[in-house]
């Protein structure tokens, strides 16, 4: 009983340079499956982002799981039972906004099928909106309307410099009570304290009877260095960042040149 389950982040590592799953990849993840193997869809993207490529490779149908909001976040696909959920404390909601409010900064909400837009709406919220395939809505009561929802993130865009900014007084006034990071230059990710994609793995792996020894962990930005530590074994994309290829166990080809079934032929064929 070696390798039982497959952690997968999405961009850059599942999915080629065009945002697809390719048929070779697909069909592997879905023989394992059918071995009783399981895979985990480990993303920043909010649940309903992840979905469409749960429901491509069945997630649903073999019990497997989607971890979202990098980790915020566990859903058992078969069951639809939110198996981990951890969210932002509700009295921090309108100081985060009072923050962003004061930067050319747009703050992003998830709902369980929009993304709220909070401020003013810009090219970076509507990337957002166009990678997780989920409308965006500008609303003008941004925390009336995040007020007593299931807030597992909030997300600031805008351009980078600013949001360096942004990022350095939001740290200096929430230091030791939340989580905030840049997943990207223009993407700024505020998160409940001591959530990473590591910790809820190891949430999942309890309550399935399982252990790290027993996973691999695919990835390719700074959000999957914990979990890639984390595994039995860490797996980097060619195409990773240098600090995740140092820090991987082995390094696989890139997410255009199918790194993922790379994976699946050296380690979890039968």
């Amino acid at each position: 009983m070696k390798y039982q389950i497959l952690v997968l982040d999405l961009d850059g590592t599942l999915t080629n340079s065009k945002k697809e799953i390719t048929k070779p990849t697909l069909d592997a993840l879905i023989e394992i499956q059918e071995a009783g193997k399981k895979v985990v869809l480990a993303s920043g993207r909010p649940t309903c982002g992840v979905a469409p490529l749960a429901e491509q490779l069945h997630l649903e149908r073999y019990g497997s799981y989607i971890l979202s909001f990098n980790g915020a976040r566990i859903t058992d696909c078969r069951s639809g039972e939110i198996i981990y959920n951890k969210t932002l404390p509700q009295d921090v909601i309108p100081t985060i906004y009072e923050i962003a409010s004061k930067y050319p900064v747009d703050i992003l909400g998830y709902l369980s099928d929009t993304v709220l837009s909070g401020l003013k709406t810009n090219s970076y919220s509507k990337l957002e909106a166009d990678i997780n395939k989920i409308p965006l809505t500008p609303v003008s009561d941004f925390c009336e309307q995040m007020t007593n929802q299931n807030n597992n993130k909030f997300l600031l865009t805008g351009d980078p410099d600013v949001i360096a900014q942004a990022k350095e007084e939001m740290n200096g006034r929430f230091r030791g009570l939340l989580n905030i990071y840049c997943s990207e230059p223009y993407f700024l990710e505020i998160m409940p304290q001591n959530i990473d994609k590591a910790y809820s793995l190891e949430k999942l792996l309890h309550s399935i009877g399982l252990n790290a020894d027993h996973m691999i962990c695919c990835g390719d930005g700074y959000n999957d260095i914990t979990m890639i530590e984390y595994a039995g074994l860490g797996v980097a994309m060619e195409n990773a960042q240098p600090l995740i290829r140092e820090k991987a166990d082995y390094i696989t080809k890139s997410n255009d040149d199918d790194g993922i079934l790379y994976v699946i032929d050296q380690f979890m064929r039968d």
